[in-house]
């Protein structure tokens, strides 16, 4: 079997713990890219967020593509124009922020270039989310947000305790009725029920023409889990939570010793 498509994670797996793409995984991915596997960078963050990741990888040549929003939106690398998105209704965020208020839990809303909050006590990490993705944070009540373009996802943040607490305390209709993913300690993220990371893999390679199992994923936490269940060879990085490696065919190297190079060079170079 060979590998025609390597979808990779950003935050833990692609960046190192200083928020840096070390040199080798730099040449691991040119060099693959070399032979005409397709590198899609695969995150939670929106386009504005990773375009300059995608640039010093050099994978915005057309035909280059990159998932944000944990699959909620598939986007050519080289214009950021749109090939696939599915968001939240107005009714669906009326519902979600409401529970928010009634967990006692900090939220916010994000769409394709913006991210609100109806929170007047603005919590850090949603500024966190704010700068890290590269979006502009504003204000908005849950009246405004009905005249603000579409929702691809809304999170729920907090200190990864009370967040844990949060997280457990979430009606089981909520979690039947989206698909519900802890990204990190602190960001809680509500999307779609036919987005995530795994949805976003199948979506673009059947676009392509390249069958799932011809297909690498590489990550390190719960919202990496769907796509490397979808991918034909699945890679936990040596940082990832449990849960990562237990579905995993083979465990590489950490994000501060090249994992990402590592699991290139043995399984596609």
């Amino acid at each position: 079997m060979s590998i025609k498509l390597v979808t990779i994670d950003v935050d833990g797996t692609l960046l190192n713990r200083n928020r840096v793409i070390t040199d080798k995984v730099k040449q691991a991915i040119a060099q693959a890219k070399s032979i005409g596997v397709k590198i899609v960078v695969t995150t939670g963050r929106p386009y504005l967020g990773i375009v300059e990741i995608l640039k010093e990888l050099s994978l915005t040549d057309p035909g280059d593509y990159v998932i944000t929003y944990n699959g909620g939106m598939i986007l050519a690398a080289d214009t950021g124009e749109e090939v696939f998105r599915k968001g939240l209704t107005h009714s669906d965020y009326l519902r979600l922020d409401s529970l928010a208020t009634t967990l006692g839990i900090s939220s916010h809303a994000v769409t394709a270039t913006h991210l609100y909050t109806s929170n007047r006590d603005v919590s850090p990490f949603t500024v966190e989310e704010s700068f890290v993705g590269g979006v502009p944070l504003g204000f908005r009540s849950r009246a405004e947000m009905k005249l603000e373009s579409e929702i691809i996802k809304m999170m729920f943040v907090g200190e990864s305790d009370i967040l844990r607490e949060v997280v457990s305390q979430v009606p089981l209709d909520i979690q039947q009725d989206f698909t519900t993913v802890l990204s990190s300690p602190n960001f809680f993220e509500i999307l779609h029920k036919e987005v995530s990371k795994g949805q976003g893999l199948i979506q673009l390679a059947k676009q392509l023409g390249i069958p799932l199992k011809e297909t690498m994923a590489i990550g390190d936490a719960e919202n990496d889990l769907s796509m490397l269940e979808a991918a034909g060879l699945a890679i936990a990085m040596g940082n990832a939570v449990p849960q990562v490696v237990a579905v995993s065919d083979f465990k590489t190297t950490s994000n501060d010793e090249h994992g990402v190079a590592v699991a290139l060079e043995k399984f596609v170079l």
